[in-house]
């Protein structure tokens, strides 16, 4: 009589599974046999019914490393300084890093509790199929996964822009501002920066590993020496503030009232830089032991970059001069401007392509995580073309055509600058909003339905608390992010968030509509496994091999 095993029974009784027979995206079934797959694995095709593809190359400094590029903390403060300062000045870009900083938390926690409890490429879009009753896995995980999608391929995009901006604006500087950067030419440098994203990607694990590994290391000496250097200079550039000024000052220029209302704009600054939280949780498969170190590399990152950001936010206000200086710069680069300022020409010039270099780490990074997503999605039938996507090029071990539509979409969505920059600014905005829904509403099924079995990382009696919050605060925010930014509003200062969403959303709905209800069952979870199917599934015509496991990971051995 065949016994039941739970899944996480599978990690500890490896040696009696022989073999198991994966449905793959094209119904194609494989056969894997366990006993030469290592661990992480193992559980991968016992637990999740996938093949492994990727080879785990991923330590703890490297997971670390990549969560942490993923914020690009110094250059994405960088790119993002102005909504604060518009929206409230100096006690807005102190205190909403603050604020949103606890809720961005409880949200990354939560995510590292789901993510160690069920740990493959596909991120909290797999772990619908694990928490959410049946009948509803199909049309939530397809939901949830296309906001996913969008909110990737924004992140990325609008990355992309912020490094093509800080390049330029550190070519403006070289000239005194003879040179001023148009928007035609941030679109043709953002989409030959992307081409460089794309090929970079498409190196194998191994040396994405390698180079990611030294990347916080960097990141963490301009961080501080340049925290040093402004803190250090500004009073001989005459630039300083006082305390009471960097925690006290408002200085609403939105034309939103009241003041109050406008103040919290400047939540989105933090709310970009400490988002894309599961963007770990898809190179799971990459990582040896991704059910530890994947929750803590993600949770330690999110700390790290929440004080160290609240920090640094606090010294551009000490050293920034006046605001109104700092907003009409020549180069749209508010923090750029700062440097200038205070560090002069060539102290403005390193910091601005260091800020360069760490948001070029931020898109290497963010488009992995996004090329494993479309990878994921495509192993389960979610995208169209899904059999094109899963190609993996032997040479690299890497899902290239995956990698370069990628590239393909994040140089299109950027496109839209050309006929307004203010549209860019939506970009932004809907990266936060659609990235931290798509986490929310694998977190509310967790709440709801009762079905999580928590991994070895998890937020024990204090879960539930810590997991309603993050909906809370998600659901607040996205009031904020969805609003213009300033007054009165016309077709150059509308947000275009909403239009991006609503693209996206439609796009998805009549997608579902035609093909997807038809065919998409939800994230493939389906196996076949016995203490001796290696040996049967070996044998020809065996037909007492047919125990077929249940939806849900229920293994028969």
């Amino acid at each position: 009589m065949a016994d039941q095993l739970a899944p996480r029974d599978v990690r500890r009784r490896k040696s009696s599974v022989g073999a198991i027979e994966l449905q793959g995206p094209n119904g194609v079934v494989k056969t894997v046999n366990l006993e030469e797959l290592d661990e992480a694995d193992r559980a991968l095709a016992a637990e999740f019914g996938y093949k492994p593809v990727f080879k785990r190359e991923f330590g703890y400094l490297s997971t670390f490393s990549f969560a942490v590029s993923i914020s690009g903390l110094f250059s994405t403060v960088a790119t993002t300084f102005s909504y604060p300062l518009y929206a409230g000045g100096s006690a807005s870009a102190v205190w909403c890093w603050l604020i949103s900083g606890i809720g961005c938390m409880c949200i990354a926690c939560s995510v590292s509790e789901l993510v160690s409890a069920y740990p493959t490429c596909g991120g909290l879009y797999y772990t619908i199929s694990r928490t959410t009753p049946k009948a509803w896995v199909p049309s939530i995980s397809w939901v949830t996964g296309w906001l996913n999608l969008l909110g990737q391929v924004a992140g990325v995009a609008s990355s992309e822009w912020g490094a093509a901006a800080l390049l330029l604006a550190a070519a403006s500087m070289g000239t005194d501002f003879a040179y001023v950067p148009t928007v035609g030419q941030t679109v043709g440098v953002m989409a030959g920066l992307t081409v460089i994203t794309g090929l970079v990607n498409s190196l194998s694990t191994y040396w994405m590993e390698k180079m990611t590994k030294s990347y916080v290391i960097f990141h963490v000496l301009v961080l501080v020496t340049c925290s040093i250097a402004l803190l250090a200079l500004s009073h001989h550039a005459g630039t300083n503030h006082t305390a009471k000024y960097v925690f006290t000052d408002v200085d609403n220029t939105s034309g939103w009232t009241p003041t109050g209302w406008s103040f919290l704009f400047g939540f989105l600054s933090v709310s970009w830089t400490m988002t894309d939280y599961d963007a770990t949780a898809h190179i799971t498969e990459e990582i040896k032991d991704p059910e530890i170190k994947a929750p803590w590399a993600i949770s330690m990152a999110m700390l790290f970059t929440y004080v160290a950001g609240w920090l640094f936010n606090i010294v551009l206000c000490f050293v920034m001069g006046d605001i109104a200086d700092v907003l009409a710069s020549p180069m749209q680069q508010p923090v750029a401007q700062i440097f200038y300022n205070v560090l002069g020409k060539a102290g403005g010039i390193v910091f601005t392509v260091c800020a360069f270099i760490i948001i070029k780490f931020v898109t290497f990074t963010a488009m992995q995580a996004l090329a494993r997503t479309v990878f994921a999605f495509s192993r389960d039938q979610l995208v169209p073309f899904s059999s094109v996507w899963t190609k993996i090029l032997p040479l690299t071990g890497t899902p290239i055509l995956a990698v370069w539509i990628s590239v393909f979409w994040c140089i299109a969505i950027n496109l839209i600058g050309l006929g307004s920059y203010t549209a860019i600014a939506g970009v932004f905005n809907v990266c936060a909003i659609a990235l931290d829904w798509s986490y929310c509403i694998p977190i509310v099924c967790k709440l709801a339905f009762g079905k999580f079995e928590r991994g070895p990382w998890h937020l024990g009696k204090f879960s539930p608390f810590i997991n309603a919050w993050a909906c809370i605060w998600t659901l607040f925010v996205s009031i904020i992010f969805v609003m213009p930014t300033a007054l009165p509003v016309s077709a150059e200062s509308m947000n275009y968030a909403i239009v991006y969403l609503g693209a996206i959303l439609f796009f998805s709905s009549v997608y579902w509509v035609i093909r997807g209800r038809k065919f998409y069952t939800g994230p493939l979870i389906e196996a076949d496994i016995g203490e001796e199917a290696s040996q049967q599934t070996r044998s020809s015509n065996d037909d007492d091999v047919n125990a077929k496991t249940e939806k849900y990971g229920e293994i028969v051995g």
